[in-house]
């Protein structure tokens, strides 16, 4: 397995594992709302029915955008190896590993610090179509792109 096949099954994992959570806990959610429905009556059992509801509300947002980024990731070939900088590039510039595929926490592969960030992204926008040695700036910071994978 390639360093670029390696930190995208770490980010494909990374996704699972969110969305695993947040339907863990919607599920539990559902659940509770279930048995309090059975024992409880008055303001205060319609109180805690509709917080439990805006926070059920809030999970499936949350669990939407992260289905929403493995949607990204699975697109991605991560044996492809393009000229230009494209969704799905490993990017090194100034001795920084960027992965360009959809914004997602920093990791460490092989003791190597990957961002992956969204083509949207100023720096994502910046580098999209863009070759080795490309130079840009960002808020007064010079960069060049030394490898793309």
């Amino acid at each position: 397995m390639t360093f670029k096949q390696k930190i995208h099954t770490h980010y494909l994992q990374l996704v699972q594992d969110r969305i695993d959570v947040f339907k863990d806990m919607i599920a539990a959610l559902t659940e509770d709302s279930k048995n309090d429905a059975k024992g409880s009556a008055g303001d205060k059992h319609e109180t805690a029915l509709s917080m439990m509801h805006i926070e059920q509300e809030k999970l499936n947002r949350k669990l939407t955008e992260v289905l929403d980024q493995k949607t990204v990731l699975d697109k991605i070939d991560a044996t492809a190896i393009a000229e230009t900088i494209i969704v799905g590039s490993l990017v090194k510039a100034n001795g920084i590993y960027l992965y360009l595929s959809v914004a997602l926490p920093k990791i460490n592969v092989e003791g190597i610090n990957i961002i992956a960030l969204s083509p949207q992204s100023p720096l994502g926008n910046k580098l999209i179509g863009n070759q080795e040695g490309f130079t840009f700036e960002i808020n007064g910071t010079k960069y060049l792109v030394e490898t793309i994978e």
